[in-house]
């Protein structure tokens, strides 16, 4: 195989000279770097065999390449330069134990440097000597066409829709008869090993498509047709044997964040390291070579022993994150490789460090490398071999890049001034974009034109000789396919199939994954101790709740109740694993399709890494319980607790794991997995036991693990428990002389004469188990997790897919949107070519842009200057110090004018804009912001806009609804609504968004989105100044330039515009007018106007010593380039002080006192608003419960999901207490039916936290800096719109669960009045109060997991009040306690109770007197009655006659109290509600340190 170190196999006929890639300059390598490079390259021992002909045909000698080389040492030239010393070295003094490796080395023995390029010409030299297997791979396309699902545009789905059943017959009309489109068209053309092609094309015609389908990813597909040859190999034996030769590169880099660069390298170098090397060089030695080759090349070696990271850990930059998905590529030692947009959000510098790269590794290894990139620079472009331009799906050029630009300005299209190639490219295919030729007659301008002229042209034939050439060496050869085979075949590892398409066993695999398993846990301990100490916690809760538990009947419930949650949370917990899961499922899918390893071992490992952490825990966890309950205490009885413990732990984690494998998203497994575990608690047989149970759903207590276990804890621990009595009846008065033969035990299993109850008899009555079960038990537990470890294993390997969003527009149901109805008729014919959805090109152009001019020419124009006077912001550091940002910057905004600002990281162009918008909370600002020359107006930021670079809108919103919200609560109230509405539409045109208006913005593509950004705030109609920040960012070029141009419009209509811009195009940077320039540090560097072609900004630096800039140049790259921009770039000239010494600045400063002087004889900017909002609070709050209650209805899974829980938690625990009765046991499971509706809060609160936090995002992010509205009436609009669905899926619970259970119809008012008014309002306050303190959902719901904790244990149901102890006082505290005392008591109340027989107590009367004589006394003052009272012998005695005997003296319920405990729930209402904003203020409103601010009113009264 071609390894990441070797370039190419040498022609039979030229043994002496190789054809490798010729590197700019003498470079040199290292010994390491050599050797590793050797010992890939060869798979047997360095014997000298005879010259004869290699066992596959010779690949030919690399074509004439026209793409620019990088050098080995771009990236980390020191590093390159030490391992050539050390090369050196190590050639000198080499001994005898590495002479077998060194001596097939042709190392100069002097003083010169080592010749790196002659190295590798003699390595390749002798691996044709040794005739080893290598191999080759390039990719061949003709008449590619790509057929995919799905229209271009839909509906939004409402809960309307989804429940309309209408609906359902459209969505079986699409799964018989599915929409499909053409994606990609009519491709051909061949990628060769060591060749760089660029694919170029506005988002949406075909790029990712093009990529994945040469990268073999074919699964999201209708269909591929046509032909596709991997050399002689066809695409399914690609992807059944070979699929890590061939790999496809998504634009995001994911990895485990956890892991080190180092790690990450090592593990891919591990999976695909090949079995033969150079004797003596162990498997280790390799793996740690390659890597160290890879990181020094790629300038990581710096970073090795960094995590990875991702958005929530931190860990290495952008680009080095960029430089280690392509060393883990090499690593992986593929052949073809696709890497789609893998630089968006780079800038400029990281993208072109990131192809030199690609470059690189394409030079080495013999490549074949597919790129598809936004935004190019003219370097980087000419980097590729060749570029395919995709217009519409379709193939408008396939050919060398070099003459791509002449062939479409000869087609008729002519480039912008200093346009790149690659943007006028994009540019042709884009109506809007182009620009022509004039007087060039026939100029193609559809789709189908483009491919027509392509494929009359001579490029087009040569594409097709290339083709043809191409055939005739590589495709239907036998003999080298043979030798491919016999070459993936010397790599694999000994026990590995000869048809797999991994290079190591599976053995081998686990071990590797395993590692990798460990060194991820260890990356993240905060988890494992946060875990640990949840555990530790939550057994000392439990403990102490249950703590030194008497061996008493009384305590019998309680010791089934702390054995029941001992088993239950250690099995639970696994739950919080499934988003881990869905986490790094695209990990493991990535590297199944690089043939890393099998997925399943990923679940093999993680289960067996489990194992000593769950031994550990459940150990810590039930020692701590066992302990402290003070459970029977012998060895044998902890070692079956503990056992268990642990094996029902690993067996319920086997099951979330298979559950998350077997689900394609989260959302449904986490749906399953919550009913799941409502399904086990009920059935375990302690909330309900087996005997009581309804015959028709018995049976899943059969089915249910966490049952057997219980049975076998509970009957481990009763087995030795002969508990004192604690209730020996009769006694008290008048009963002091009588003897315990007339008495005796109100404990189901007492019997006559005795003064304790058997536990072996105890649950064999009460829960029917037995402790002779408990050895097959434990088999059925084991049995279970050995089928979930199964199941999850199998469902691992196989369902390596999860869901991903469409790129389908959303519309508003009922729109008449031109999108809309062009896609309902391309769906009549089942049938759309791409891009058919694409507006610019279907809608009349003319008459957008006419409507836009219309638009613009209507909008007010402003007439102020905005400017500012030695601007200084400095910021605290947490050590005392503090840093300045920005450094006496001064400039000025004029209408009309558009205006750049500028500068590289660091140099503080967001900082200025956020101090200038007055958006900064912190640090101190000096200097003068003036309007007109006078002090800003009070509401500054009302008459301003404001455009961040993040797009954030409420997702669900259309664009008309964003802009009309905006309008409303930013326009002064005096304007009419009629007149609001008005203007939004003029927004709408101006930004040219009429036809998208009742599109959904979630939907939209990035482009539209921007312009939406745009677009709220002009409907605000800010009367001063634009700002934007970074309007381009993650654009593509024509993109960018639609916005760029609609922000040209805007100004020369009169807008005042200041806008930040990360290095654009030559093209782009043309628009703007003005320049403000910063270097890092905040200082200015620049601030003038730009000048036609940019001739006034680069004469400014020429004339003060730069180098010259190239007619060609891009403008902004060369003044970033004279100023030293860049992290390793620097300048001679310190140009702030020539900035400072200039004749500009003082030109800009006598302007700018002319502004002040000119502004102070004219009247001050008048305040428009005399209060912080434009609207009303009330007005306020009105509109965001309709946006909030709007954004409920278009998120079906949202609330199908809540009422869906009631539904199927009310049918479940009601059929599970189906009629209870009114025994003992009966009303304990009414008890029970009231307590587990209770718990169903739990998810609720847990779902209802995300959209509550989703929209303070927006708030924080985007509304609050523009003054729009109150933060109350954000939180009274939550809050308001939350509650009714809340109370509805209450009621829903309530009618399939209160008759169920069989309580009586004469309580149901106050029980619905309690259940579905005030506990959906107790919930819904408590779950909103803890995520107004939370940054995060997580966050939140641990928060609530603990708070809630609290008030569901200490609410006297899982320990009975009276066994509470010293917890009592967390009993009154709990609001739960009031809540299952109303339902309860108002319930099942003041009714008469009938023991069922099990529940009767027998007991003889002394001779002579019947059993009614006898318990007459007793019976009046305890309560109770006799079923026999004129029996003389064994009277049948029920403890309680009434409910109020049976719940008032266990767990204090009184049924008199149901009012008070209204009255007490609506208190603690209240008090969430109080808590939600005071909280919400605390913790995210109120700027600055809590902890400060109280130290500082301190020290004040100190003072």
């Amino acid at each position: 195989m071609a390894d990441p170190t070797s370039l190419t196999d040498i022609r039979e006929e030229d043994i002496t000279v190789a054809a490798i890639p010729t590197l700019p300059g003498p470079t040199a390598a290292a010994n390491q770097a050599n050797v590793t490079f050797h010992n890939l390259t060869h798979h047997e021992e360095s014997t000298v065999h005879p010259i004869s002909s290699p066992p596959s045909p010779i690949i030919p000698r690399q074509r004439a390449r026209r793409a620019s080389s990088v050098d080995i040492g771009h990236f980390d030239p020191q590093g390159v330069d030490e391992l050539r010393r050390t090369l050196s070295r190590i050639s000198r003094q080499g001994d005898d134990a590495n002479k077998s490796v060194i001596s097939d080395l042709t190392l100069p023995v002097g003083d010169g440097p080592f010749d790196f390029e002659k190295c590798l010409r003699d390595v390749v030299k002798k691996r044709y000597d040794a005739q080893h297997k290598t191999r080759e791979l390039g990719v061949m396309f003709k008449d590619l066409k790509v057929v995919g699902l799905g229209a271009s545009a839909s509906y939004q789905p409402t809960l309307g829709s989804v429940l309309n059943p209408l609906s359902l017959i459209e969505v079986i009309n699409e799964f018989r008869h599915p929409p499909v489109k053409d994606i990609l068209t009519g491709f051909e053309g061949v990628v060769r090993p060591g060749e760089m092609l660029l694919v170029l094309g506005r988002p949406g015609s075909g790029c990712s498509t093009f990529l994945k389908t040469l990268a073999n990813q074919r699964g999201e597909y209708h269909s591929v047709e046509g032909e596709v040859h991997y050399d002689s190999l066809s695409p399914d034996e690609i992807a059944k044997h070979y699929r890590g030769d061939v790999t496809y590169c998504p634009e995001d880099d994911v990895h485990f964040p956890t892991l080190t660069v180092e790690q990450t390298l090592k593990f891919a170098s591990k999976a695909r390291a090949p079995h033969q090397r150079l004797e003596n060089q162990s498997r280790g030695n390799f793996v740690t070579g390659l890597t160290e080759v890879l990181t020094t090349i790629f300038g990581l070696s710096h970073a090795k022993k960094t995590p990875v990271g991702d958005a929530a850990i931190r860990g290495v930059s952008g680009g080095e994150k960029k430089r280690v998905s392509i060393s883990e590529a090499l690593a992986a030692r593929n052949l073809i490789g696709a890497w789609d947009n893998s630089t968006r959000g780079l800038d400029s510098s990281t993208a072109l460090e990131f192809v030199r790269a690609l470059r690189i590794a394409t030079d080495i290894a013999r490549l074949s490398t597919i790129v598809s990139i936004y935004q190019a620079s003219e370097s980087l472009y000419q980097c590729f071999d060749k570029v395919c331009v995709i217009y519409e799906g379709k193939m408008a050029y396939y050919g060398p890049a070099d003459q791509a630009r002449q062939y479409f300005i000869d087609m008729g299209y002519q480039p912008a001034n200093r346009q790149t190639t690659a943007d006028f490219l994009v540019a042709v295919t884009d109506s809007f974009g182009r620009i022509e030729r004039p007087n060039t007659p026939s100029i193609p301008r559809t789709a189908t034109d483009f491919v027509n002229y392509f494929q009359e042209s001579s490029l087009a034939q040569v594409n097709r000789d290339d083709m043809d050439s191409y055939r005739r060496e590589f495709v239907g050869q036998p003999n080298r396919a043979i030798g491919y085979i016999e070459s993936v075949k010397a790599e694999h590892a000994e026990h590995t199939r000869q048809k797999s398409p991994y290079t190591i066993s599976i053995p081998m695999q686990v071990r590797a994954v395993m590692v990798r398993r460990v060194q991820i846990i260890y990356g993240n301990m905060t988890a494992q101790i946060l875990q640990l100490a949840s555990f530790i916690i939550q057994g000392i809760i439990l403990g102490t709740v249950f703590l030194r538990s008497p061996e008493a009947t009384s305590a019998y419930f309680s010791r089934g109740g702390i054995l029941f949650f001992s088993l239950l949370f250690s099995a639970l917990t696994s739950m919080a694993e499934i988003p881990s899961l869905f986490i790094q499922r695209p990990i493991v899918a990535r590297h199944q399709k690089a043939a890393l390893y099998h997925p399943f071992v990923e679940a093999v490992a993680l289960t067996i890494v489990d194992i000593p952490i769950t031994f550990f825990t459940s150990l810590l966890f039930g020692t701590i319980i066992y302990e402290a309950v003070r459970l029977q205490q012998s060895a044998s009885q902890f070692f079956i607790f503990f056992l268990y413990l642990f094996t029902m732990a690993l067996t319920m984690k086997a099951w979330f794991r298979a559950l998350a494998a077997a689900m394609k998203s989260e959302a449904t497994a986490q749906a399953i997995a919550g009913i799941s575990v409502l399904v086990f608690v009920l059935y375990t047989g302690y909330a309900i036991p087996q005997p009581s149970m309804i015959g028709a759903l018995r049976w899943i207590t059969y089915v249910n693990p966490i049952r057997y276990g219980f049975e076998g804890i509970l009957t481990n621990e009763f087995r030795t428990l002969n508990g004192v009595c604690s209730s020996l009846v009769p006694q008290g008065p008048g009963y002091e002389n009588v003897s315990l033969a007339n008495q005796a035990c109100t404990t189901v299993g007492s019997q006559p004469g005795q003064a304790f109850v058997n536990g072996n008899t105890f649950v064999r009555l009460s829960y029917g188990y037995s402790f002779s079960h408990i050895w097959r038990n434990y088999a059925i537990v084991v049995a279970y997790g050995i089928a979930f470890v199964l199941a999850y294993f199998i469902f691992s390997e196989f369902n390596t897919s999860f869901s991903t969003g469409t790129s389908v527009t959303l519309f508003k149901r009922g729109s008449k949107a031109p999108v809309i109805k062009q896609a309902d008729a391309s769906a009549d014919e089942e049938k759309t070519p791409a891009g058919s959805g694409n507006v610019s090109e279907t809608a009349s152009a003319n008459e957008v842009q006419a409507d836009a001019k219309q638009a613009l020419a209507g909008a007010p124009t402003m007439t102020d200057v905005f400017s500012w006077h030695h601007m200084e912001y400095t910021v605290p550091l947490s050590n005392g110090e503090h840093r300045r940002l920005l450094d006496d910057v001064s400039g000025y905004v004029a209408p009309g004018k558009l205006t750049a600002l500028m500068g590289e990281s660091g140099a503080g162009k967001t900082t200025l804009l956020n101090v200038l918008a007055d958006r900064i909370s912190s640090g101190v600002v000096a200097g003068d912001r003036l309007v007109n020359g006078q002090a800003l107006p009070a509401d500054f930021q009302s008459q301003t806009g404001y455009c961040q670079q993040m797009d954030t809108h409420v997702p669900t919103s259309t664009v008309r609804e964003a802009l009309l919200f905006s309008a409303k609560m930013r326009q002064p109230a005096s304007v009419p609504v009629s007149e609001k509405e008005a203007y939004v539409e003029t927004c709408l045109r101006m930004c040219g968004l009429e036809a998208y208006a009742d599109a959904v913005i979630g939907s939209l593509g990035i482009e539209h989105r921007k312009r939406t950004t745009i677009a709220v705030e002009l409907a605000a109609k800010p009367k001063l100044l634009l700002f934007l920040d970074e309007p381009t960012s993650g654009l593509d070029s024509q993109s960018a330039w639609a916005i760029m141009s609609f922000l040209r419009s805007l100004a020369d209509n009169g807008q005042a515009i200041l806008c930040t811009i990360h290095q654009p195009s030559a093209e782009l940077f043309q628009v703007f007018d003005r320049l403000l320039l910063l270097r890092k540090g905040g200082q200015t560097v620049y601030m003038g106007d730009i000048g036609h072609h940019a001739s006034t900004l680069i004469r400014y630096f020429e004339n003060n010593g730069s180098r010259s800039c190239s007619p060609d140049e891009n403008p902004a790259e060369f003044m970033l380039d004279v100023i030293g921009a860049g992290a390793t770039a620097a300048s001679e000239k310190n140009w702030h002080d020539v900035w400072q010494q200039s004749r500009e600045i003082t030109e800009l400063l006598r302007e700018v006192d002319e502004m002040r002087n000119t502004g102070l004889s004219r009247p001050a900017v008048a305040t428009t608003r005399h209060s912080e909002f434009a609207a009303s609070w009330g007005y306020q709050t009105v509109e965001l419960i309709k946006r909030s209650a709007q954004r409920h209805w278009r998120d079906p899974t949202y609330l199908i999901a809540k009422l869906a829980l009631n539904i199927i938690g009310g049918l479940l625990i009601g059929f599970t207490f189906f009629k209870s009765k009114d025994s003992l046991q009966g009303t304990q499971n009414k008890l029970f039916a009231i307590f587990m509706g209770t718990i169903l809060s739990v998810p609720l609160s847990n779902q209802l936290q995300v959209p509550f936090l989703n929209m303070r995002s927006i708030y924080e992010i985007r509304e609050r800096p523009s003054r729009m509205y109150s933060w109350t009436a954000m939180i009274t609009s939550q809050v308001l719109t939350e509650i009714p669905w809340n109370i509805l899926g209450s009621s829903l619970f309530f009618f399939c669960w209160y008759w169920t259970v069989g309580f009586d119809n004469d309580r149901a008012g106050y029980t619905y009045l309690l259940f579905c008014i005030v506990f959906p309002l107790y919930f819904t306050t408590f779950g909103m109060a803890v995520a107004a303190m939370s940054p995060n959902a997580e966050i939140a719901g641990l928060l609530f997991s603990l708070l809630f904790s609290f008030v569901i244990t200490f609410n006297g149901v899982l320990q009975p009040f009276r066994q509470l102890g010293w917890w009592q006082w967390m009993y009154r505290l709990s609001p739960f306690t009031y809540l299952i005392e109303g339902l309860l008591g108002q319930a099942v109340g003041k009714q008469t109770i009938t023991c069922a027989p099990v529940e009767l107590v027998t007991l003889e009367p002394p001779a002579g007197q019947s059993c009614g004589n006898y318990m007459q006394s007793y019976i009046s003052r305890a309560g109770g009655y006799l079923n026999n009272p004129d029996a003389t012998s064994s009277c049948l005695f029920c403890p309680d006659r009434t409910t109020d005997q049976f719940l008032g003296p266990s767990f204090n319920i009184e049924y008199s109290h149901h009012w008070r405990n209204f009255g007490i729930l609506m208190a603690f209402i209240m008090f969430n509600v109080a808590c939600i904003y005071l909280l919400a203020y605390l913790f995210r409103i109120r700027t600055g340190s809590l902890l400060g601010s109280l130290k500082k009113r301190f020290t004040r009264k100190s003072v």
